[in-house]
């Protein structure tokens, strides 16, 4: 024998969705629901499709965690460079030239104000990829097309003004001579000019008598003298620079070339520089391919995540009420 329903069960019954209400599934069985199989299939499907939608395809995910690896080793490096600085600025002090130079502060600001932006920028891009922040991601955009903006003006710049800066190379020598003792930045500069390329002066060690200090008619005790950076061996310690091994070298008798360096620097300064624009002009466009890397990266991962929110957006619309069964509520 088989249990057979009554003709009042075998249809579901009308309800008003505050008690359940007999339905038969897709095996054909009859049981109780307090949601009707329309919106109970149409809430599964929009839930499956909301957790789709919720994650990054393979593609845009392989850019996020690049984009992330990128920009933290750049954070890294603007910290090291922020910190380089703060560390020249907290141990600048006297050089121990003969004429008391001092560190200057302009290149310890320009890193430190470089390693700054470097470490901000680059944080922001890392923690834009980490989160998925689109206003994070879009600063970070707008930052490195800022960077390659003024990059491409330094560049053109210096391109422009490459001809005259060879032209002046030798009156700017000069001015430094002349102003030695008056600025730091200079006395430094040249310092290092005179140390690292082994010269002295301009054309020659007798340009330094343009100094009023060095200048042998000078009354002081530098007359007739030489900065130590011109000497053949500067330092007697290996650390600071001695003040006596140029003393006197410019009288016509005291002169040798196992002393001090007779060559001027304005021709290895020139030869120098054109070594050096080589390298600066690879560093220069290795630094917009990369820069330009990431933009491209933020870019495509901006329009990944701005697609994965137009897809949740329409997965998460609200299911409307099949109109069968709201008026039968309604009866």
């Amino acid at each position: 024998m088989g249990l057979e329903l009554s003709p009042s069960m075998n249809t579901s019954p009308a309800s008003n969705g505050l008690y359940p209400v007999l339905q038969e599934n897709h095996h054909g069985a009859w049981g109780y629901g307090c949601c009707p199989p329309e919106i109970k299939h149409h809430s599964w499907r929009g839930g499956l499709q909301r957790g789709r939608a919720s994650s990054l395809p393979a593609g845009s995910a392989c850019i996020k965690y690049l984009t992330l690896i990128f920009n933290f080793v750049f954070s890294l490096l603007g910290l090291l460079s922020l910190a380089a600085g703060l560390w020249g600025l907290a141990l600048q002090g006297p050089k121990g030239t003969s004429s008391g130079c001092t560190q200057p502060t302009d290149p310890m600001l320009v890193l430190v104000l470089g390693g700054l932006a470097v470490s901000v920028v680059a944080l922001a891009g890392c923690l834009g990829a980490l989160c998925e922040s689109t206003v994070l991601l879009r600063c970070f955009s707008v930052s490195l097309l800022s960077f390659l903006l003024a990059e491409a003006l330094g560049g053109t710049l210096i391109v422009a003004l490459w001809g005259p800066i060879q032209d002046n190379l030798e009156h700017t020598l000069y001015m430094a001579i002349a102003h030695y003792q008056d600025d730091s930045d200079l006395c430094f500069l040249l310092d290092w000019v005179q140390l690292q390329l082994r010269c002295c002066g301009v054309t020659s060690y007798q340009d330094w008598q343009q100094n009023p200090y060095f200048n042998c008619s000078s009354p002081g005790d530098q007359a007739c003298s030489l900065p130590a950076s011109c000497c053949v061996h500067p330092s007697e310690d290996g650390l600071s620079l001695s003040a006596q091994c140029g003393s006197g070298a410019l009288r016509p008798d005291q002169a040798s070339g196992s002393m001090v360096h007779l060559e001027g620097c304005g021709p290895r300064l020139r030869w120098w520089l054109r070594q050096s624009a080589r390298s600066l002009g690879g560093g220069l466009i290795t630094a917009v391919l990369v820069q330009g890397v990431e933009l491209l990266l933020a870019t495509r991962l901006l329009r990944a995540l701005a697609m994965r929110k137009s897809l949740a957006k329409s997965a998460g619309q609200t299911v409307p009420w099949p109109r069968s069964r709201s008026r039968a509520a309604e009866a």
